[in-house]
């Protein structure tokens, strides 16, 4: 009887941790001590999932250490040009090892050697008859060591599964012979994330043509004259290079380490260790994984019951499709008096002016959900949707949702106006923790452990055979859908408590979740644009363009493609030598982007016409070409999508089009406004702007006498500040002077630190500090108070903005110098941009009910920044101009004015 072969997992531990790490760089996961906890998570999961799936017999995690290794000694510049290793990942390695410990699992490490010749030397030393060895990397340079019972398991990301590499798999991968030659083929590419040169030049395709031909590196070389063109003149220039290549690529398999194939076997990890660890990292998901795969489900305390979602599976989930009259009208009884009850809707796309309704589901108790499907014909949708309609519009009931601006604005579509009796779970989350992911898949695995049914396994990837959820059967859909809904229900138990806990009340029941009506009115109105002007501005640009490059050509006196980063580099750094020492990028080109031109604008009459070259380029393409195509095409309007849970600050974005973006710095960008235009001709365009609300709100939280004085008494505040620090009568302040002023009015906001002024004024340093320590002399209490303010975000490590928004500011005790400046930097301005945010969304909100109650015919069609544009009748124009003045003015009460400039015209330009 043959016995089952040992299976023996080695882990290269620090590739998987960078490797978990960067996996979350975008949502990363912290908890409420503000510890990022990305890398240990996604370390630890990749553990559980390989001891519950793989079952090794045998396990073990190697380390890299931080004394340097033979390769360094025999090639200083091996990894050099690796970025120091993240804050988080040091942080992070300590509690891994820890966990590892736990688990009962040998860490191996020892100076001298890395990760990689460890495991090379346990994977050769233990491989045999009855041992199967799989090592756990993403690192294709294991795959020299792959042999009979060594595989290389590479582990699964971004959805691609598990990848299990033997000998077939990798002579198959690097189309080779034997597996030796897999060294050689390192040797001659290179790796540039080890900075292990190679030959220049010699790229995968080439180096398996070459060992195909010569079998080995060696070979190749003592051929170097018989192979053609550059790549033999080069194997035969950088032969000492390519061997010490493959040097540095080959892994050592016979490292003096003292382990003993017993030491490695696997036991029951120590729960006593591991449950007040996962505690502290707030693990609560692990922790019940955890405890399901080591005991039988009948010996678990009723304590460690809690709700465990397992795959895209919910246990004991009852979802039911309301597919007929007997049975909807059977939810509706049930539905009728329910306090709180959650709904989704299933469309034919994303684009609410565009959408058609195809499902609904409801969800008033845990792991119960309903599925109502809408016909495709609209009218017998209509009627389908009427019967939900008394139970979406009850005020006395709580209408549940994940971003309900969306089925606010399908719902309106088929009559139905949802009650303002809302709790949106999608904001809830954004004011919790408003730097990771509000998706409610991300939310859902991050909050409950439950991994939800992916959309692409309904309709495909993004593409032109994309399907739509109409083409998807019913029993999927109702499965998907009820899923969505039960999803939402069980967070918002969750979140209504938090957001209590959090004194987050106001902010997202009288600010946030309002607004989301008033964006979905916003939204669905849309904006006119003037398609002819657009067209005249896409000649006009075109001429400027095409006038700017003969002139450029004339400068440079020769052509070139100006739109080229490489010819222009040439051109600017090589022929001209404009700057003496030019920047380079990584790639080693010369650096040519705007902020590397406006430096040296100064300095050549090229760079000034590029720059311009570029914007009429840009505005071509961005805005005046772009926007005929992005109207709807029944309207015929522009439909933008305001992003209520994006920004860390508060403020709304804007996308398809990006309406915030529009230019107005310069005269022809500008110019886009002129094509934002009223409906009709008995309408015309309101701008109403706050002025200056930052450095308002800035005087207010300092309290700087000096400052308050200036808004009360009205004075040019830039000016006010030029005669400060420049130490003249206001009467003698130039243009000049005021325009330095308002630069550090504005980058003191935003934290700005000398080398910034000086790079932005095109001064010296030494002048920058001047004007900054004599700003600060003038206003002593805006520095107390930034002092003050970098100070409690330490403590608390975070900051709040007016109605008590928060932004988490986890690197404000960093270690880390540059971490720790951008932090201090953020706790400077988040407090006064958000609280701005905070202001103009109060107006918007008392506007749009203010003109609800009045039932005028205009419209508010558009937020920008500080800016609210309207499209209003032209007899209702004083009433609406002193009306939203009004409004605006008085939103909230600060120690300093608020106050709102308010113009009309035919066109957005001559309204601003």
């Amino acid at each position: 009887m043959v016995s089952e072969r040992n299976k023996l997992f080695l882990f290269d531990a620090m590739a998987l941790i960078y490797r978990a790490h960067f996996a979350f760089s975008k949502n990363p996961r912290i908890n409420s001590k503000g510890l990022n906890t990305s890398a240990i998570f996604g370390f630890t999961n990749t553990l559980l999932e390989v001891l519950k799936k793989e079952k090794p017999t045998h396990a073990a995690v190697a380390f890299d250490t931080r004394v340097k290794t033979f390769r360094s000694d025999i090639f200083s510049e091996y990894k050099a040009n690796r970025e120091k290793q993240p804050e988080d990942i040091q942080i992070a390695i300590p509690y891994i090892k820890q966990i590892i410990s736990a688990f009962n699992i040998p860490v191996l490490e020892k100076d001298g050697y890395e990760a990689d010749d460890i495991i090379g030397t346990i994977a050769k030393r233990f491989s045999n008859k009855n041992t199967d060895v799989y090592m756990m990397t993403p690192d294709k340079d294991f795959s020299q060591l792959v042999g009979d019972g060594i595989y290389l398991y590479k582990p699964a990301f971004m959805g691609r599964g598990v990848d299990i590499l033997g000998k077939k798999e990798v002579l198959k991968k690097f189309q080779i012979k034997e597996i030796k030659q897999v060294i050689d083929f390192l040797g001659l590419q290179g790796d540039s994330v080890d900075n292990i040169p190679g030959v220049p030049g010699v790229g995968p395709k080439t180096a398996t043509k070459l060992l195909k031909e010569y079998d080995s590196l060696e070979n190749i070389i003592n051929n170097s004259e018989k192979i053609k063109g550059s790549v033999g003149e080069k194997i035969s220039q950088f032969s000492d290079q390519a061997i010490l290549s493959k040097k540095l690529a080959t892994i050592k398999t016979d490292v003096s380490i003292s382990i003993e194939k017993n030491d490695l076997y696997v036991t029951k990890p120590n729960l006593e260790l591991i449950n007040p660890l996962f505690d502290k990292l707030e693990f609560r998901v692990l922790k019940n994984r955890l405890f399901t795969q080591t005991n039988p489900p009948q010996e678990q305390p009723k304590e460690r019951q809690l709700d465990i979602f397992e795959n895209s599976q919910i246990t004991k989930k009852n979802y039911i499709i309301l597919d007929k009259n007997s049975v909807l009208d059977k939810f509706l009884v049930e539905s009728k008096n329910k306090k709180e009850i959650c709904f989704d809707t299933e469309t034919t796309g994303l684009k609410t002016t565009e959408a058609e309704l195809v499902g609904i589901a409801f969800s008033f108790e845990k792991k119960n959900a309903y599925y109502l499907p809408i016909s495709k014909n609209q009218k017998t949708a209509k009627e389908s949707v009427s019967k939900i309609k008394p139970l979406l519009e009850n005020k006395n009931t709580t209408i549940i949702g994940h971003n309900l601006k969306f089925d606010i604005q399908i719902m309106k579509k088929y009559n139905v106006n949802i009650s303002n009796n809302t709790f949106d779970t999608m904001l809830a989350h954004y004011l919790l923790d408003p730097e990771t992911s509000h998706r409610l898949d991300v939310v859902s695995e991050n909050i409950l452990g439950h991994k939800m049914i992916p959309i692409e396994n309904l309709i495909g990837k993004k593409g032109i055979n994309q399907k739509n959820m109409r083409e998807v059967s019913l029993d999927v859909l109702a499965e998907y859908a009820c899923e969505d809904a039960d999803v939402t229900f069980r967070l918002k138990q969750i979140f209504s408590k938090s957001i209590k806990e959090n004194k987050l009340n106001k902010l997202l029941y009288e600010v946030e979740q309002p607004l989301s009506f008033v964006l979905a009115d916003m939204e669905l109105e849309g904006v006119n644009i003037d398609n002819q002007k657009l067209h005249e501005m896409s000649i006009q640009l075109d001429k400027l363009a095409l006038s700017t490059e003969k002139e450029i050509f004339k400068i440079s006196k020769e052509e070139f493609n100006i739109s080229s980063p490489k010819q222009l580099g040439i051109i600017l750094f090589e022929k001209l030598k404009i700057d003496e020492t030019p920047k380079k990028t990584k790639t080693g080109q010369y650096a040519t982007g705007e902020d590397v031109l406006l430096k040296l604008s100064t300095k050549h009459q090229i760079v000034e016409r590029i720059l311009e070259y570029r914007e009429y380029k840009k505005l071509k393409s961005t805005y005046v070409d772009a926007l005929p195509h992005l109207m709807n095409k029944k309207d015929q309007r522009v439909h933008t999508n305001y992003g209520q849970a994006v920004t860390s600050t508060g403020r709304l974005s804007s996308n398809n089009p990006n309406l915030q973006n529009i230019p107005i710095k310069t005269k022809i960008g500008r110019e886009i406004r002129a094509a934002f235009i009223p409906k009709s001709k008995n309408h015309l365009i309101l701008s109403a702007d706050y002025s200056q609300v930052e450095l308002r709100i800035m005087a207010a939280f300092s309290g700087d006498k000096e400052m308050i004085n200036a808004f009360i008494s009205n004075q040019d505040i830039h000016a006010t500040t030029a005669s400060k620090v420049f130490k003249v009568p206001l009467s003698e302040v130039e243009p000049q002077m005021r325009r330095k002023a308002k630069e550090v009015n504005f980058g003191i906001i935003y934290g700005i630190s000398p080398f910034g002024l000086s790079q932005n004024l095109s001064i010296s340093r030494v002048e920058a500090v001047e004007i900054i320590e004599s700003y600060f002399s003038e206003f002593p209490s805006v520095k107390i108070y930034m002092n003050q303010i970098i100070n409690e975000a330490r403590e608390k490590e975070y900051v709040q903005t007016i109605l008590g928004r928060r932004r988490f500011l986890r690197d404000i005790n960093s270690r880390n110098q540059t971490l720790r400046g951008y932090a201090e930097r953020n706790a400077i301005n988040t407090p006064i941009q958000g609280s701005a945010a905070d202001i103009i969304k109060l107006a918007m909100i008392n506007i749009y009910d203010w003109m609800k109650d009045e039932k005028v015919e205009s419209k508010m069609i558009m937020q920008v920044h500080d800016e609210l544009v309207f499209d209003i009748q032209t007899k209702e124009k004083e009433l609406m101009e002193n009306k939203i003045k009004e409004i605006m003015e008085n939103v909230i009460s600060l120690k300093v004015p608020l106050v709102v400039s308010v113009g009309c015209g035919k066109n957005w330009l001559k309204a601003h």
